[in-house]
């Protein structure tokens, strides 16, 4: 017993010399790393001109706790990059390396202090031993916050066909964090897409598994259903979904999809729909809700309830031979009334935007959750606008009904795909303009007056590296309130027992 006592008393004198003397010492001895790793900046050359930096982020506005802007130097034969960053309202950064890459917490934190005012970058390199400072530039910090969790996506390789583990993901947009919410290994040799949340709210969530097998999963409050939406009397399965806000029914498209693809152009391919109509399924009772006014030789596309339930916004072109006259396929914006109550459409169909009028295609309208905005794609043809280059962003004043280009964020390449935050302050877009071929997030936020920040890039930890070695497309974008939770092993389960709910038309 004494002995134990007696070694254990040695222990405790260690740990005392340990934390009196080594500690301190091991401190010191990291600081002195630390300095003999950097490099001082001295005697820098000023350059009158701001620094090319990937991602672009100069002059970018973005909510306190977003993940951390890292960037690269855009001359990759640098020999050390030192970045300051200083808050209108205090706090300040300084990192030093091959690029600029933030602490998470550290950035959190001065985001949030600056918030409503702006962060002062500079930015200072050392090439052949000589240093270089450039032009300062700021960051905005909305006072518009950014609550939701996170955003969800497929990621798919833009090869045209199943493979290459499509995925649905969502990422955690105030960290680095990204989860699978189901992907193809889970369930091999399946397609799917059109994952879509009610209003960012993933206790009701719906996706669709094309091809064999295949059928709409609903998950409403974590039980999953997959459900055969095809019928008699309908053309094809429901896709292109959209939650009624109430959370109880689902706006859909039913339409066929084909590629087709160009040789000697510059142009790789057109995507074209053959059929096309709108319906609602009441998820309660397993009804198809139908209108003639939707089901016409018309091709009607891309549903979405308005923000209070009491109508939807869909698409709709003449039917033409396609491919062939895949130039004439010109949509215009349309609006329906929906009653909720009944269950049922109403009697007229608004046009809002006449495409052939016009000369243009007018899709995927998205409105603001607060009933101020709709945001749609427009292009010369077609309704499928992430094939078409000149796809951009506009945006309707539903007061007003006045309609601008979104000049702020659109490219000479593909904006397409949007979303909305719950706020309505900010949403999600997916464009190719950083190289033509790869679809990649980018948010922007938009005020009162509907003006609108220029957007950045979907922060990642180690930027260049990863978009330049990511081979997948992102697309179909949206914002999650909180992370998703899906049982990849009962939709497993239920994929391969290939046991599907019918539905009926409600009659």
């Amino acid at each position: 017993m004494k002995i134990l006592d007696i070694h254990k008393h040695r222990g405790t004198e260690a740990q005392r010399f340990f934390s009196l003397f080594l500690i301190p010492w091991c401190l010191c001895a990291l600081v002195l790393q630390f300095l003999s790793c950097s490099s001082r900046v001295e005697k820098p050359t000023l350059a009158d001109v701001l620094p090319d930096i990937y991602p672009d982020y100069i002059g970018v506005t973005v909510p306190a706790g977003i993940a951390p802007l890292n960037f690269n130097f855009a001359d990759e034969t640098i020999d050390v990059m030192d970045v300051v960053v200083k808050g209108s309202k205090g706090a300040e950064l300084h990192v030093q390396g091959d690029y600029a890459d933030f602490d998470i917490d550290d950035w959190h934190q001065l985001t949030e202090q600056n918030q409503g005012g702006t962060l002062t970058v500079t930015v200072c390199v050392e090439k052949d031993g000589r240093w270089t400072q450039y032009k300062d530039f700021t960051i905005s910090v909305s006072s518009y916050p950014l609550d939701d969790w996170g955003l969800t996506y497929r990621r798919i390789k833009p090869g045209y066909e199943v493979g290459g583990d499509i995925g649905i993901y969502q990422r955690d947009i105030h960290r680095f964090d990204e989860y699978a919410i189901l992907t193809e290994s889970a369930v091999p040799g399946r397609c799917f897409n059109c994952h879509t949340a009610n209003r960012t709210h993933p206790d009701r969530i719906t996706l669709q598994m094309r091809g064999e097998g295949g059928g709409t999963m609903i998950q409403k409050d974590g039980h999953q259903k997959w459900v055969e939406t095809k019928t008699d009397i309908t053309k094809a399965a429901g896709s292109y979904s959209y939650w009624h806000p109430a959370g109880d029914y689902v706006a859909m498209a039913v339409n066929s999809v084909h590629q087709s693809f160009f040789t000697g152009t510059g142009q790789r391919i057109e995507v074209y729909h053959r059929f096309s109509d709108v319906e609602v399924l009441d998820t309660r009772s397993n009804e198809l809700i139908l209108s003639p006014l939707l089901q016409t030789e018309d091709l009607e596309i891309f549903p979405a309830f308005s923000a209070d339930g009491q109508s939807i916004y869909y698409s709709s072109s003449k039917p033409c031979r396609v491919p062939a006259e895949y130039e004439k396929v010109k949509c215009s914006l349309c609006r329906i009334a929906f009653d909720a109550e009944k269950g049922a459409f109403g009697e007229t169909v608004d046009t809002l935007l006449n495409g052939p009028a016009t000369d243009k295609s007018y899709v995927l309208a998205r409105p603001s959750y607060d009933g101020r905005w709709l945001m749609y794609c427009v292009s010369s043809r077609g309704n499928f606008p992430v094939s078409q280059d000149d796809a951009d962003l506009w945006l309707m004043d539903l007061k007003t009904g006045e309609c601008r280009e979104l000049s702020e964020v659109n490219s000479p390449k593909s904006e397409s795909f949007h979303n909305w935050s719950e706020n309505s302050r900010w949403f999600v877009f997916s464009s190719k303009r950083d190289d033509g071929m790869y679809t990649k997030l980018y948010l922007a936020s938009i005020d009162d007056q509907g003006r609108v920040s220029k957007p950045f890039l979907l922060p990642q930890r180690h930027p260049r590296q990863y978009y330049t070695e990511m081979m997948d497309a992102y697309n179909c974008p949206d914002f999650t309130k909180t992370k998703v939770e899906l049982d990849a092993h009962e939709a497993y389960r239920q994929v391969f027992d290939n046991k599907r709910e019918g539905v009926k038309v409600k009659e």
